[in-house]
């Protein structure tokens, strides 16, 4: 019998600088996947610590690191990825997240034409329509943590 194995990862919850005023949430278009929507998120590397990887990942992917981490989410979160993901991710078979709440900085422009583009197209939308966007397999986890946010008094 082998083990599951899951994949370290962190995950942003991108607010603007016009945050607590506006509460709308970042999410981008992967350019992979036509109408996939999804927040930053990126692997873990061996030896990093997770605010490590958290920022790294946001300028890897948003071509900014200027944000500030508001709260985050106290547990890891785990999801499987569907067959079709799950094929092209071996050996893990779904991720173990962090999610973070975090501000862009007033000083902050989102580039997304990367050293390696992830996305095509982002965007700033309400929370109450953000699960129109997002992949169905990601909806339980996306729901978890924005509730958890929004109990906290955050969204």
């Amino acid at each position: 019998m082998s083990k599951k194995v899951y994949r370290p990862n962190v995950a942003a919850v991108i607010v603007s600088s016009s945050y607590p005023e506006v509460k709308e949430v970042f999410i981008a278009e992967r350019s992979d996947i036509k109408d996939a929507w999804q927040f930053v998120q990126g692997g873990i590397d061996k030896g990093e610590a997770p605010k490590e990887a958290l920022i790294r990942e946001i300028e890897e992917e948003i071509g900014t690191s200027e944000v500030e981490i508001l709260s985050e989410y106290p547990e890891w979160i785990s999801y499987d990825f569907p067959s079709r993901v799950a094929k092209k991710m071996k050996p893990y078979i779904g991720q173990t997240q962090r999610y973070y709440l975090v501000r862009l900085k007033p000083e902050a422009i989102i580039n997304l034409e990367t050293a390696h583009p992830e996305f095509c197209n982002y965007k700033y939308v309400a929370v109450e329509t953000l699960f129109d966007h997002i992949a169905a397999f990601k909806k339980p986890v996306y729901e978890q943590v924005i509730n958890y946010f929004k109990e906290e008094g955050l969204l």
